[in-house]
């Protein structure tokens, strides 16, 4: 890693970085763009997204910390954050490859092999090899430790077999993280599991699109018969991937920082649905006259306050050391369900014309709130449903007994 940059080194390589992301980022490409890497549906957004993750990459904007060798910049991971700053300041588009640069190759950077550094990191960096999740299955959900997808080894090779569900950019992944079991032996059902970085198109695996409440896709469930991937793929030793499985979602809930840098998901901001109420009315007056609207107002920016200060609380080693990692595991709970009420609360001022969805001439900014409040539930099942999460922090982080 190079060393911390001064004060002025920093300040210039914002100037820097704020020309460029004035000059280059798109405003309205004529048609509509996924608010989330969850919901990429169409081939055109799917172009214009890899398009853009190349153009910032090959700018030195993304991946701007992580090593040369591997195809980054290689600078101080300071440089990185003032990168995602501005770009979140100029509201340019996600990042496409999510699963590839927030939690693959941060994992591989952090515990894979030096071949795996050089075969992978660069073309998830430059959107040529995206990258999926095979985590949650049909009849499991987000109970990790019951993965049933079969992997058996045959000499150079393992046979899969058996289902993935939920997975985002699957059809369209050159590559998945993969959680199967190696084995039915041990002293508990997570010593037989193992960790895959496994191709997605190997003969026997298929794929089906789900489509969303949204009326969008993104989603898909893949089978696995008889398909064949190369020993290599494994990675670590076999009955190891329950503890690789556990550092990646250490990025995924956010306990460890994606260094790459960018943004996969449009978050809301709380003065954009105040801007909402001042422009609506409730019985011929300003609904921002309204004192209970005030309040109420007031909570979700105290909450976005509160969520975004213990965000910063991650950068504090000793407060991420925990398992099952309290602090992330509350930040996302209370994050992704306080965005679900905001949208919702966004819906309820709009009256009737709440009810109007996206390319309706009567909707309310084309439908944005609308369609934001459907989308919000996504955020609340990816990365372990908020139930689970609910689980786990009773059980692991207070020590509240089983239920039943």
């Amino acid at each position: 890693m190079s060393s911390r940059p001064t004060p002025a080194e920093l300040a210039d390589y914002e100037a820097q970085a704020d020309a460029w992301f004035r000059e280059n980022t798109p405003k309205d490409p004529g048609f509509m763009l996924p608010l989330t890497f969850m919901e990429v549906s169409t081939d055109q957004q799917f172009d214009f997204l890899c398009a853009w993750q190349r153009k910032v990459y090959e700018a030195g904007y993304l991946g701007a910390s992580w090593p040369v060798e591997y195809g980054g910049g290689g600078l101080h991971p300071d440089f990185q954050r003032i990168a995602t700053k501005v770009m979140k300041k100029y509201d340019g588009p996600i990042m496409l490859n999510a699963i590839g640069i927030g939690w693959a190759g941060p994992l591989i950077m952090d515990i894979g092999s030096e071949e795996e550094k050089k075969k992978y990191i660069k073309g998830m960096l430059n959107a040529e090899d995206i990258w999926c999740q095979g985590f949650s299955e049909p009849e499991n959900g987000s109970d990790l430790g019951n993965a049933q997808l079969k992997a058996v080894r045959d000499g150079d090779e393992y046979v899969l077999n058996g289902s993935k569900i939920w997975t985002s950019l699957g059809d369209r992944a050159k590559y998945m993280i993969l959680l199967a079991r190696t084995s039915n032996e041990g002293p508990n059902k997570y010593a037989g599991l193992s960790f895959f970085l496994s191709p997605m198109h190997a003969p026997g695996i298929e794929t089906r699109r789900i489509k969303k409440l949204t009326g969008e896709y993104g989603f898909v469930q893949c089978f696995f018969t008889d398909a064949r991937i190369p020993a290599e793929c494994l990675m670590g030793n076999e009955g190891d991937g329950w503890q690789i499985a556990m550092k990646t979602l250490e990025y995924e809930r956010g306990a460890k920082v994606n260094l790459a840098g960018g943004y996969f998901l449009k978050e809301l901001d709380a003065m954009g649905v105040v801007e909402l109420a001042r422009q609506s009315q409730r019985g011929g007056k300003p609904l921002l006259d309204d004192p209970v609207m005030k309040d109420r107002m007031v909570d979700f920016m105290m909450d976005i306050q509160a969520l975004n200060l213990n965000n910063q609380r991650r950068r504090m080693g000793p407060l991420v050391q925990d398992r099952p990692m309290g602090l992330a595991l509350m930040n996302k709970l209370a994050r992704t369900e306080m965005i679900r009420e905001l949208t919702e609360f966004s819906l309820s001022f709009q009256g009737t014309r709440g009810g109007y969805y996206v390319d309706d001439p009567c909707a309310v900014d084309n439908g944005y709130w609308h369609r934001s409040y459907l989308n919000s539930f996504s955020a609340t099942i990816g990365g372990g449903t908020s139930e689970i999460q609910r689980n786990i922090i009773a059980e692991h982080v207070l020590g509240l007994p089983k239920g039943r």
